[in-house]
């Protein structure tokens, strides 16, 4: 498997070179674009939770499914409850989240016994705070979306390039004692993740990152574990198990774009449908993960 994500980091690494050079991509905000790529390449990763949510009441010893169903729904509209009544913080506590989840996730082919929490969410806190660098008058306006607003100051832009620096430092030290190969790795996606931010739009650089950075590893890597032999294999049981859910939840946050159309902008009602169902959907996928990460040492 590292074989494999070093060519996909590598292949990653030329596509953000390539796609910095366009236009298009660059000064547009290809919105329905994000979209679809979201809704299919983005949420399909997650799309195989019900099979460790089985898993998961197995080691509980629970034999009925609909209390897996029940509970993921519940903590998903929880979410969506929540981010209405208290949208500055939900999304704060979203922000710290998902910079851990997608710095623990992105090295999920490192094998370390260590206590990594801390920097697994500076290593992934590289996707909040680049947009921000870059690109901060388009992002604070999607963050305006979602009724949450940074006000322009010195001491918060030091943090920001100091949160920047500390992402760095973090790949540096989860590589250490690791193989070159590791570390040309890890250094091709920060750098990746970097050109995304410098060059294009913030919601197709987060768009880009989460469908084909993200989503990707973990796709091989839930690919793999269907078949250890034969990762082509392994794709295709992945792609026909998980279009079920992955379609039934597009076919969610489609009806509630057109609901939110009603009474928002497009622009705002796209921002809305992305990031408030993407944290509707990251928290109880990272509360599953945890608890079985929790349960299987034991």
């Amino acid at each position: 498997m590292n074989k494999i994500n070093y060519y996909h980091s590598l292949i990653f690494f030329n596509i953000c070179i390539f796609l910095s050079a366009f236009e298009f991509f660059r000064n547009d905000d290809p919105l329905i674009i994000c979209l679809f790529l979201i809704l299919s390449l983005g949420i399909s990763h997650g799309a195989l939770d019900h099979l460790k949510g089985l898993k998961l009441l197995k080691i509980y010893k629970y034999k009925s499914t609909s209390l897996f169903y029940v509970s993921y729904i519940f903590v998903g509209l929880s979410v969506i409850i929540f981010w209405l009544i208290f949208p500055k913080l939900i999304l704060m506590i979203f922000f710290i989240v998902a910079s851990y989840h997608f710095g623990k996730e992105d090295s999920e082919f490192i094998n370390s016994s260590s206590n990594f929490e801390l920097i697994y969410f500076l290593k992934g806190s590289v996707i909040i705070v680049a947009p921000l660098i870059f690109h901060k008058s388009e992002t604070l306006a999607i963050f305006k979306y979602l009724n949450f607003e940074i006000p322009e100051s010195f001491l918060i832009n030091a943090f920001l390039f100091l949160i920047l620096i500390l992402s760095f430092i973090a790949n540096f030290l989860i590589s250490l004692n690791k193989n070159f190969e590791i570390k040309s790795l890890l250094l091709m996606d920060y750098i990746s993740i970097l050109i995304l931010n410098y060059f294009l739009n913030p919601l197709m650089a987060f768009t880009i990152y989460f469908c084909f950075l993200h989503s990707a590893r973990h796709s091989f890597k839930l690919s793999n574990e269907l078949n250890k032999k034969s990762l082509i294999k392994g794709l295709k049981k992945f792609t026909l198990k998980v279009i079920p859910l992955t379609f039934l939840t597009a076919i969610l946050f489609i009806i509630s774009l057109i609901i939110l159309k009603n009474y928002y902008v497009l622009d705002n009602a796209v921002s809305k449908i992305i990031f408030i169902g993407l944290a509707s959907l990251t928290f109880p996928h990272i509360l599953l993960e945890y608890l079985l990460e929790k349960n299987e040492k034991k």
